[in-house]
């Protein structure tokens, strides 16, 4: 697709102007994806992008999206710990039980890093807390077994 790493580049450097010129020019540029398979939403979740992330969210970047992991934006900012990101990435209609490739969530991602507040917003939004990963582990088996009492706690 044309322009699609002028897109990252954007991205990348923070350049707002070019972001907004090149989706106003192809739309469909939300929609793309780099050879290891992120979109630009996901990219500039990845990179605390703010103004970028509100642009794409803007210009119908599809927020369920998955990278070649099977992660999507809301799963990326779990692990990272980035509430402003996950509640405004939620309030925009993210899947809060998609599952990578390892059959993990948001949820579960959130718990395996000790990410308290995350965890919060997630159940407070009616995230599943019974979905399995491939190995037949829960968020709870997580918190559990690295002793994570105040996420045990939220999640009994």
């Amino acid at each position: 697709m044309e322009n699609i790493d002028a897109v990252f580049e954007s991205i990348r450097n923070q350049n707002h102007a070019v972001l907004k010129a090149l989706l106003s020019e192809n739309p469909r540029l939300a929609e793309a994806k780099d050879q290891r398979g992120f979109t630009p939403l996901i990219l500039a979740t990845y990179f605390d992008n703010e103004a970028a992330t509100k642009i794409l969210i803007e210009n119908q970047a599809p927020i369920n999206d998955k990278d070649a992991s099977g992660n999507t934006a809301l799963i990326g900012v779990s692990f990272k710990g980035n509430v402003a990101f996950a509640k405004y990435l939620i309030e925009n209609g993210a899947d809060l039980n998609a599952v990578n490739n390892n059959g993990t969530t948001a949820l579960a991602f959130a718990t395996q890093y000790n990410k308290v507040a995350i965890v919060e917003l997630l159940l407070a939004h009616q995230a599943d807390a019974t979905i399995k990963d491939n190995e037949g582990k829960m968020a709870l088996d997580y918190a559990e077994n690295k002793g994570f009492t105040e996420i045990v706690a939220l999640l009994k």
